[in-house]
């Protein structure tokens, strides 16, 4: 049975079908709508509405004075909760919140004109919130019977789905370009057999510099690479369809304008770039700068070749002074020299004995002093004085190769503040490096000035020279120029690094200069000087001359060592006695009281610093004085030994003058 207000239709046939919104339309209740009944509707509208209501498009018409709101299934869909109140409702109430940007649309279609619209941005609020929409529709004008335009049609799609995945597209690809640009490897994009640039990123403009390259041929883009093999490669990749992989390829690139080529190494790879059909239509360029790394492995390799020549020259210098040594202990053991032999013999021990501790104290002295442990104690200096201390030391060298020395002497001190036995080093060194490396008879020149602030000691010779290709590397661990194959020279290539190292602990530089082989070399020392001139320095403090025995006792772990310093002290006239290890040592201590002990540190049962310990905790020993005898010396251990309560710390082999000179000093205070 039909309602009142449903509207048959038979009675008005334009109704039949529609869908839902036909069947709405039928049993709506029109009695408050600005339309009025169906029955009453003309003709034009009639025919839109029956055309609207049967098609799958997003339709809907705005009839009357007021705008009354027909529409069909699909375009309810588009209002969401407004449906299905709007229908037969007023257009400007039901859009009222894009009203603004619609009126202008809907008054030119009232006046005739049809309008067209592709994704009009729209903020509708249809389901209960404002969101953004995107539309593509015309207005019409709709024109009564007799020729007036009474409405207007509007038919339209929904375009925000696809503008939102646009812009995510959009939003992802720039995404990807940023990933592209920032990408710490170098990336590019050539197209075409031309290879042209389309597109790169920073890491790549770094490589080869900032220039115009879009659009660009490689070989207009980087003419400078042309005839290394990169743009034949592109070809081959390009013509093959066949990837290349380099590593550690060299490439010289101008990386300013007008500067030089600089050479980088690269690892790489040239992807080429497949159409829809399959065939090659670019090539993808990724890689990374690898200069940083093949330098570094380029200089681990040369420090791996270094220190095997410098095991190599070690052994043979260790060997040298070994072998006199092993013949005239040889000799000594026979016991059938005469004194003369004999005495000859045990100089060259000593000779050679004491080249062995030079070569292992100077390993000692170059990696204390590039590890910055050395100890400098730093007072003010006259020039002079530490010129003169190092000529004294490499005299005998200069006496027994008969070079003639010339000192330049400045007439007014200069004064510099510095570690006076370690620039006596310093100087000395350079002086024997001289003195070496001239041939017999040879000439060298030792100037002391000063310049712009500096004190400049500079050192001349006539000598061999130094080759181009070695003076950038002269002052470098371990770094000799050639040398005769006899190697009588000696030395294991750590001089020239301490004495750098050293002058730099001061402040000051040192510099080498020569004109090339055989034509001579000068060293350059430079220290900063002093702004004050000091006062006179204070004498040396004098030991005590007064001789007499001093009670020993040495306690070492090693008899042949124990026993040979033993005979050498009794030689000297002083009381020794020996022990081998810390219980027989702190036993005999106590019952003879010694005036000075000769400890190990290394011994078997206690080491030396506990023994230290309990003497000094001894009232019987607590007063003797202890000397520590050890191959370490390094500053911690020297800091060990005075924490354990040693008075002195001596590094095997102890150097007699210096032990001669404590026990001297020992007996002149116990006068």
């Amino acid at each position: 049975m039909k309602t009142e207000h449903e509207t048959p239709s038979e009675w008005l046939p334009f109704l039949s079908g529609g869908g839902q919104m036909g069947a709405m339309m039928r049993a709506h209740d029109w009695s408050t709508s600005p339309l009025r009944h169906p029955r009453d509707w003309p003709q034009p509208l009639r025919t839109t509405v029956g055309l609207m209501l049967n098609s799958k498009f997003p339709m809907f018409v705005a009839w009357g004075a007021e705008l009354g709101f027909l529409y069909n299934d699909s375009y309810a869909l588009i209002l969401g909760e407004k449906h299905p109140t709007s229908l037969g409702n007023r257009f400007h109430d039901i859009w009222r919140e894009i009203w603004d940007d619609i009126h202008p649309l809907i008054v030119r279609a009232l006046k005739g004109e049809a309008t067209y619209m592709d994704r009009m941005p729209l903020r509708m609020n249809r389901h209960g919130y404002d969101e953004d929409t995107w539309f593509r529709f015309s207005y019409s004008p709709v024109r009564d019977e007799d020729g007036t335009v009474a409405g207007m049609f509007c038919a339209c799609v929904e375009m925000t789905g696809e503008v939102l995945a646009e812009r995510y597209r959009e939003e992802e690809n720039q995404r990807l370009m940023t990933l592209f640009e920032q990408a710490p490897g170098i990336l590019a994009v050539l197209r075409g057999p031309d290879h042209v640039f389309e597109i790169t990123n920073e890491s790549y403009i770094q490589l080869i510099g900032r220039r115009e390259l879009i659009g660009r041929p490689a070989r207009e883009a980087l003419p400078e690479v042309a005839d290394q093999g990169f743009f034949e490669l592109l070809d081959q990749v390009y013509q093959s369809g066949q990837p290349f992989v380099g590593h550690a390829v060299p490439v010289r690139v101008q990386r300013e304008a007008g500067a030089p080529l600089e050479e980088r190494f690269v690892d790489f790879v040239y992807q080429p770039i497949r159409g829809p059909k399959g065939n090659v239509e670019g090539i993808f360029v990724e890689g990374s700068d690898v200069t940083v790394r093949k330098r570094v492995e380029d200089d681990l390799r040369a420090a791996n070749r270094q220190k095997d020549q410098f095991l190599a020259m070690l052994a043979h210098e260790l060997r040298n002074p070994l072998a006199p040594i092993t013949t005239a202990a040889q000799l000594l053991q026979r016991g059938t020299l005469d004194p003369q032999r004999a005495r000859h013999a045990s100089d060259i021990i000593v000779r050679q004995a004491e080249h062995m501790t030079d070569l292992v104290n100077d390993l000692l002295d170059v990696s204390r002093v590039t590890r910055g442990l050395a100890d400098i104690d730093k007072e003010d200096l006259d020039v002079s004085v530490i010129v003169n201390g190092a000529v004294e030391q490499v005299r005998p060298l200069l006496d027994m190769r008969r070079h003639e020395l010339k000192l330049e002497l400045p007439p007014q001190p200069l004064h510099v503040s510095g570690d006076r036995t370690r620039l006596v080093q310093v100087v000395s060194n350079i002086l024997n490096n001289a003195a070496k490396y001239t041939p017999s008879g040879g000439k060298i020149t030792l100037r002391v000035r000063s310049d712009d602030g500096e004190a400049v000691i500079a050192v001349c010779d006539n000598g061999q020279g130094i080759d181009p290709q070695v003076l950038p590397y002269i002052f470098d661990l371990f770094t000799q120029a050639e040398r005769t194959p006899d190697r009588s020279q000696g030395g294991l290539g750590i001089g020239l690094a301490l004495v750098k190292s050293l002058v730099a602990l001061h402040g000051g530089r040192v510099a080498a200069f020569s004109e090339g082989p055989n034509l001579g070399s000068e060293f350059v020392i430079r220290l900063p000087l002093l702004q004050a001139t000091p006062g006179e320095p204070a004498p040396l403090e004098q030991a005590n001359s007064n001789e007499g025995p001093v009670r020993v006792l040495v306690v070492d772990d090693n008899a042949d060592a124990a026993q040979m310093l033993a005979t050498l002290l009794e030689a000297h006239g002083h009381s020794v006695s020996v022990e081998y290890d810390g219980t027989g040592g702190l036993a005999r201590a106590l019952r003879e009281r010694p005036e000075v002990m000769l400890l190990d540190i290394g011994l078997p049962d206690m080491d030396g610093h506990e023994l230290a310990r309990r003497l000094r905790a001894s009232p019987d020993t607590a007063d003797a004085t202890l000397i520590a005898l050890t191959g370490y010396g390094q500053s911690e251990d020297r800091e060990r030994a005075r924490a354990a309560g040693f008075d002195r710390h001596l590094v095997k082999p102890a150097d007699l003058s210096e032990l001669l000179h404590i026990l001297a000093t020992v007996r002149g205070s116990s006068d």
